[in-house]
């Protein structure tokens, strides 16, 4: 079995896969800590042979996480952040200070479609851009749906927006003072990825296909007005693509990764930035 783990600064997720059927046999969650109990926070690791990890948590949980798990396990692969991997070269000055968490989407996405907009829609909602070629130009970052309820200070911030709304009725003016935060913060995410998107497509002379991750992805997915793909398991993606194991992961496919979405044309997307230019 292959334990793939996502350690966050809050939450940590792990899935659990089948090395000769590529299946994913079990996934969870548990807060983010120093010590873990396998068989009740992650699988018993006496079935595990090969563990994966991403961690953008302190480093003490690292070193903690990974001297646990050397003494079980036969084999522990840590994911950072390079100058250069699968044949994307990190845009950042510092390239080590670029989260883990989004080099691994941005290699996904690059081993997928050579080329990509990912966006990462968590506590923070993150983009990065990484051009056919396989230069990454870096991102933007952006306080996610809950921070910008928290910065309103309306004592909304454990209202979460309803991930069963539909983009149309968030879209609304809200009729209450819960609904307008919800529905103000809703469309300020949504109307940016969307600028943004348009903007480096337009920029940069290409248009790139959009992928969306993270715990909130399908209800922002939903707004966007751009074509796009939503793949949830695309940290372990890059995961896969960059510690392959199996012989599927080792031809370069990911597991549950999603068809690469359609791209309109640089022209429409132009036309649009020239139309919003006016308002």
């Amino acid at each position: 079995m292959i334990l793939d783990l996502d350690i966050g600064n809050t939450l940590s997720k792990w899935r659990l896969k089948e090395r000769s059927s590529n299946q994913i046999k079990a996934r969870g969650a548990v807060w983010t800590h120093e010590e873990w109990r396998p068989g009740e926070d992650i699988p018993d690791l006496g079935i595990v042979e090969v563990v994966r990890i991403s961690n953008v948590a302190r480093s003490e949980v690292l070193i903690e996480t990974v001297g646990m798990l050397s003494k079980r396990v036969m084999s522990v692969h840590v994911a950072r952040s390079e100058s250069e991997a699968l044949g994307v070269r990190n845009g950042y000055e510092h390239p080590g200070l670029l989260g883990v968490d989004r080099w691994l989407g941005v290699l996904a996405g690059y081993r997928l479609s050579q080329g990509c907009v990912v966006v990462d829609c968590g506590s923070a909602i993150t983009m990065d851009i990484v051009l056919p070629g396989g230069e990454h130009l870096g991102g933007y970052i952006l306080p996610g749906l809950r921070l910008m309820k928290e910065s309103l200070r309306l004592n909304t911030r454990n209202v979460p927006i309803d991930p069963d709304s539909e983009p149309a009725t968030l879209r609304v003016p809200g009729k209450k003072t819960l609904d307008a935060v919800g529905h103000g913060v809703y469309m300020t995410a949504v109307s940016t990825i969307d600028r943004l998107y348009a903007e480096a497509c337009d920029r940069y002379g290409a248009v790139l296909p959009l992928f969306v991750t993270g715990g909130d992805s399908e209800i922002i997915a939903r707004g966007l007005k751009m074509p796009h793909a939503v793949w949830r398991d695309m940290v372990y993606g890059g995961l896969e693509a960059l510690f392959p194991v199996t012989q599927n992961e080792c031809n370069g496919q990911m597991t549950g990764a999603p068809v690469v979405p359609p791209v309109e044309s640089l022209e429409w997307l132009r036309k649009g930035l020239a139309f919003s230019s006016l308002l």
